[in-house]
C-alpha cells in the first residue's frame, strides 16, 4: 500500500501484521483489474481523517486498468458522510447524494432501485 494508505483503516481491516500478498492485492495501487466494477467515488479536500490522495490514486489506478468510473471532489464534508441524519431530510443532503443517483441512472443498473429512492426524495419501504 501507499503512502497515502490510511493506517486506521489499513489495520481494521487486515489486522495487526497482514500477509503481504494481501496487502499488496487490495491496495489502491492494484486498483481495477478485473474484479472491479464500475463505481462512483467522492472524497472532500477538508477530511481531515482520510487524506484526498487516497480517493484520487484509487480513480488513477481504476483509469490505468480502463474501469470507469466518477470521481467527485467536495471542497467541505466531513470524513465519512452519507446518507443518515436525525431526520429524513432530502433536501439537507448532501449534492453527492444526486450526482450518485445521476450515475446509477447512467449505468442502467436495474438493481440500483433502492439505492435511487435512498437517495431521492422517498423514504424506502421498511426503513
Amino acid at each position: 500500500m501507499g503512502p497515502d494508505t490510511h493506517d486506521g483503516t489499513k489495520r481494521n481491516l487486515l489486522g495487526d501484521n497482514p500477509d503481504p500478498n494481501l496487502v499488496e492485492l487490495l491496495s489502491n495501487e492494484e486498483a481495477g483489474r478485473e474484479r472491479h466494477a464500475p463505481g462512483l467515488h467522492f472524497h472532500t479536500f477538508d477530511d481531515a481523517t482520510v487524506k484526498v490522495e487516497n480517493t484520487t490514486e484509487f480513480a488513477a489506478a481504476l483509469r490505468r486498468h480502463g474501469v470507469p468510473f466518477a470521481l467527485h471532489i467536495y471542497t467541505k464534508g466531513a470524513h465519512g458522510m452519507g446518507l443518515g441524519s436525525a431526520q429524513w431530510d432530502p433536501d439537507s443532503r448532501h449534492i453527492w447524494t444526486r450526482e450518485c443517483t445521476l450515475w446509477l441512472k447512467e449505468q442502467g443498473l436495474e438493481m440500483v432501485r433502492l439505492a435511487i429512492e435512498l437517495l431521492s426524495s422517498r423514504k424506502p419501504d421498511g426503513i
